[in-house]
C-alpha cells in the first residue's frame, strides 16, 4: 500500500528527516491561504499514488497567491495515469543547490534489506543506475541485528562526502532505515533530498511503501496519518469482495480470499503470488472471460476452501471454475481438492462437471488426485504448464 507524498512526508518528519513547510488544499481558493502561509515563491504538486506528475502537468511553481490558485485551477482535475487529483500540496520552493537520492528496499535476492544512495538525485535512480553506475552506493544491512548508523554512514562515505554533509546524510538516512524497519515497509525514499544555499537539507519528494501483510500491525501508523484501520483500498469493494475477505478472516489458517471481481463466467480459484498473476493474464490472453481474481495458498482449511469456492462458483454468470497453482510445498493438495469438491457440491454442482482444470502439483498430491478423479475431475500433473491448464480450461467452456 502505497501513501501520497504528503503523507509520506508527515510520516517522516515526525521521526526526524528534514521536510518543507507546507499545507494540504482541496479547493483553488485553499490555494491563496496555503500559499501566504507557507510563503511564496510556492511549488504546488498533484497528489496521486504514481510517478510522472512534472511530464503530465502535475507540479507547477507560482510567485504569488494568486498565481498559486490560478495554478491549483488547472491541477485540480487533472487525471495522471488514470488517477484523478483531487487534492495538492503546497509547499515553499526551496533555493537547492545540490540532490541526492536516499531509499531503503528488501532486496529479495540477498534476503536483507539495502539503503542506496546516490549524489545525483531528481532523476530516476534507474537511470542513474545505467548511466552513471559509479554515482550510487548499495549497502546490505540486518533486519534482525540492532540497528546501527556505521552502515549507513559508510553508504554514504563511498560516494566521497565527508565533513558536515556526511553526519547530516548519515542521520537522514539512518532516519529512514529505521522507519523501513519500525514499520514493516517496501520502501522508504527520499527523491530528491535538496542542499540548501545555507548548508541544510530537505526532503523535497518523499514516497512510502507499506507492505499489505502489516497493515493490521501497523494502525497506529494509519491512524497517524488519518487512515482507517484497514488501509486505503484502491477502490471500494464489492459485496462479492467483502463476502471473500470474510472467508478468509473467519480461519487464520492460510489465505482463501484476497478476491477482485470480474464480469466474467470462468470462476478462478488460483495460487498466490506470481502464479496467479499467470493464470490470470493466460486467461485474458487466450480469449476467456475472467469472472474473479483470487489467490489461496498456506495451507487454508477444507471448510475455508470449501466457503470460499461455494461463493465464487454462486456468483450469477459464472458456468465453470478453473483452480490452478504453481507446484506447492507449503499447501496440501489433498486439502484444497477436498475443499473444492465439497465447495461445489454444496453448491448444488457435479464436480465433474463444474470443475474445468484442476492443475496443483505438490505435497500430497496422489491423495489429492485421487479424491479428483473419483468425482469424475482429471487432475493435471506438472507436466502440464499454467498456460496449458488455462489453455484447456477455456476449451472447455
Amino acid at each position: 500500500m502505497r501513501f501520497y507524498e504528503h503523507e509520506s512526508k508527515a510520516i517522516l518528519g515526525k521521526r526526524g528527516v528534514p521536510i518543507p513547510k507546507g499545507a494540504l488544499i482541496r479547493s483553488a481558493d485553499e490555494a491563496v491561504g496555503a500559499a501566504k502561509s507557507v510563503g511564496c515563491p510556492v511549488v504546488l504538486k498533484a497528489q496521486v499514488l504514481t510517478g510522472g506528475r512534472m511530464k503530465a502537468g502535475g507540479v507547477k511553481f507560482a510567485e504569488t497567491p494568486d498565481e498559486a490558485a490560478q495554478r491549483a485551477s488547472q491541477i485540480l482535475g487533472l487525471e495522471i495515469r488514470g488517477q484523478k487529483t483531487q487534492s495538492i500540496l503546497v509547499e515553499s520552493k526551496a533555493q537547492v543547490v545540490k540532490e541526492y537520492y536516499l531509499a531503503v528496499t528488501y532486496d529479495p535476492v540477498a534476503k536483507r534489506p539495502v539503503a542506496i544512495f546516490s549524489d545525483m538525485g531528481g532523476i530516476d535512480i534507474e537511470e542513474v543506475a545505467e548511466t552513471h553506475p559509479e554515482h550510487i552506493s548499495r549497502t546490505h544491512f540486518s533486519a534482525l541485528l540492532p540497528f546501527s548508523d556505521f552502515r549507513m554512514k559508510e553508504a554514504v562515505a563511498s560516494l566521497s562526502v565527508g565533513g558536515r554533509d556526511l553526519s547530516t546524510l548519515t542521520g537522514i538516512l539512518s532516519r529512514l532505515a529505521q522507519a523501513f524497519l519500525t514499520h514493516d515497509l517496501t520502501l522508504a525514499e527520499i527523491n530528491p533530498l535538496g542542499k540548501l544555499q545555507d548548508g541544510s537539507f530537505v526532503a523535497l519528494d518523499a514516497h512510502i511503501d507499506l507492505e499489505d501483510e502489516a497493515i493490521a500491525r501497523q494502525k497506529p501508523l494509519l491512524t497517524e496519518v488519518g487512515m482507517g484501520p484497514e488501509g486505503r483500498q484502491a477502490k471500494e469493494r464489492t459485496p462479492f469482495e467483502a463476502k471473500a475477505a470474510e472467508i478468509d478472516s473467519s480461519d487464520y489458517r492460510g489465505v482463501a480470499g484476497r478476491v477482485v471481481e470480474f464480469g466474467g463466467s470462468l470462476g478462478l480459484i488460483i495460487g498466490g503470488g506470481g502464479a496467479s498473476l499467470t493464470a490470470f493474464d493466460a486467461v485474458r490472453r487466450h480469449g476467456g472471460n475472467p469472472a474473479n481474481y483470487c489467490e489461496i495458498g498456506g495451507n487454508p482449511s477444507v471448510r475455508k476452501v470449501a466457503a470460499l469456492t461455494k461463493l465464487i462458483i454462486s456468483k450469477p454468470g459464472v458456468n465453470k471454475i478453473a483452480v490452478v497453482m504453481n507446484v506447492v510445498n507449503n499447501t496440501r493438495v489433498d486439502l484444497v481438492a477436498r475443499g473444492v469438491i465439497k465447495g461445489v457440491i454444496e453448491a448444488g454442482y457435479n464436480p465433474g462437471e463444474k470443475i474445468v482444470a484442476f492443475r496443483i502439483p505438490g505435497a500430497w498430491e496422489e491423495e489429492g488426485f485421487r479424491l479428483l478423479r473419483k468425482y469424475g475431475v482429471e487432475p493435471l500433473d506438472r507436466k502440464v504448464s499454467i498456460d496449458q491448464a488455462i489453455v484447456g480450461a477455456i476449451n472447455k467452456m
